[in-house]
């Protein structure tokens, strides 16, 4: 029984850890999952707190983790991590069972689950769980308690100053689809040999006071003027894999023009700087944007600002007077999102492949790859 307590507890404690640890890597991706999950339930008040959520979640995921494998407190962290892995199982299982959410975010991106692998793991992980709860009084601390509030202490305080870090400076372990050496416009293309989904065309009628529906080419042999048309739309059959890597990305002019290809296909070196919106000017990293600038302004190199915000983003290039040396294009929000982890992201591409990526507060270290770049003039820059 001792054995099977300590291998419970390892395994509880080393998965709760790395899965933590995974997701504190990209808090804003869980965030972002969270908004997902209320927006199917209707609980939109409860976007503006999920980056708080997420956190505090996360924190709580690697302490409760430590905690387990140090035996410390276990009557408080046996409930604690019961209630937490029932709640997890309630949204995997919501996620598997009505398929309106088709990953939990359990392991970011770096390991992506369906909906219906995280399930089976959280149903695992609970019955583990449950064990260790009701074998609670067979665990024993392995330190002190002085040494164990200290490992919890600063297990804490790393988590939150990981996080802190990721936030402002971009994830270090980068999962993304626009991770550097992408090569953005065959992302942007769904796999070779994929199989796209599955649809039939489902009508809805009514009749006699009951919704019916039926297929497209389905009709029921009593159809007539009593069926009153309600809605129709594409049911899915079998999703398919034709889902490609990069998805709404699309750079759209204030014309309206899709320029998207266009862009990327562009020969040479460019720039492109996502953000969300522009309000504080000038900003924090207003020095650093104006040497890369006057770098790119030399070596000839394009710079586009890319926005779901253009009218808001525009009206600051021209506050800053460097509208006739930037193009300002219009992107979808979720795609920006998915690009820029922090606002603003500069990027460096080469034609269509993605070189680097850097958050707003690390443009000092784009400085050398940008003035390294051929043409124009190079532009000493010392640190």
């Amino acid at each position: 029984m001792k054995i099977l307590v300590g291998i419970a507890r390892v395994i509880v404690g080393v998965l709760f850890i790395f899965s933590g640890l995974v997701k504190a890597n990209d808090p804003l991706g869980l965030s972002y999952k969270m908004q997902e999950f209320f927006e199917v339930w209707n609980w939109h008040g409860l976007d503006n707190y999920t980056l708080v959520f997420s956190i505090v979640m996360i924190v709580f995921e690697i302490v409760a983790g430590v905690a387990i494998l140090l035996g410390w407190r276990m009557r408080l962290f046996s409930w604690l991590l019961l209630l937490l892995i029932i709640f997890f199982t309630f949204l995997t299982g919501y996620a598997y069972l009505s398929g309106k959410v088709r990953e939990c975010g359990c392991f970011g991106d770096c390991i992506p689950l369906t909906a219906g692998q995280s399930f089976t793991k959280d149903l695992i992980l609970l019955v583990l769980i449950l064990f260790l709860f009701f074998a609670q009084r067979r665990i024993r601390p392995l330190l002190s308690q002085v040494a164990s509030l200290a490992i919890l202490v600063l297990a804490t305080v790393l988590s939150f100053s990981f996080q802190w870090y990721v936030l402002v400076h971009l994830p270090v372990v980068d999962c993304l689809p626009y991770r550097p050496g992408t090569n953005m416009p065959e992302k942007m293309k769904a796999p070779q040999g994929a199989i796209p989904d599955s649809t039939v065309i489902t009508m809805v009628y009514e009749k006699n006071g009951q919704r019916i529906e039926f297929s497209g080419n389905n009709f029921p042999a009593d159809f007539d003027d009593s069926y009153k048309f309600i809605n129709r739309y594409d049911k899915l059959i079998r999703k398919g894999n034709a889902e490609p890597a990069i998805k709404d990305f699309t750079l759209i002019t204030s014309a309206g023009t899709d320029t998207t290809l266009a862009v990327l296909e562009q020969k040479g070196y460019k720039l492109f700087f996502f953000t969300k919106e522009l309000q504080e000017y000038p900003p924090s990293w207003m020095d650093g944007f104006s040497l890369i600038l006057t770098m790119i302004k030399a070596k000839q190199v394009p710079l586009y600002f890319i926005t779901g915000n253009y009218d808001n983003v525009l009206a600051w290039t021209e506050k800053a007077g460097i509208t006739g040396n930037v193009s300002v294009l219009k992107c979808d929000a979720t795609a920006i999102k998915t690009a820029a982890r922090a606002n603003p992201t500069l990027y460096l591409l080469k034609n269509g492949v993605i070189l680097h990526k850097w958050s707003y507060a690390d443009l000092g270290q784009a400085l050398p790859e940008i003035n390294a770049l051929p043409g124009g003039t190079t532009i000493l820059h010392e640190q």
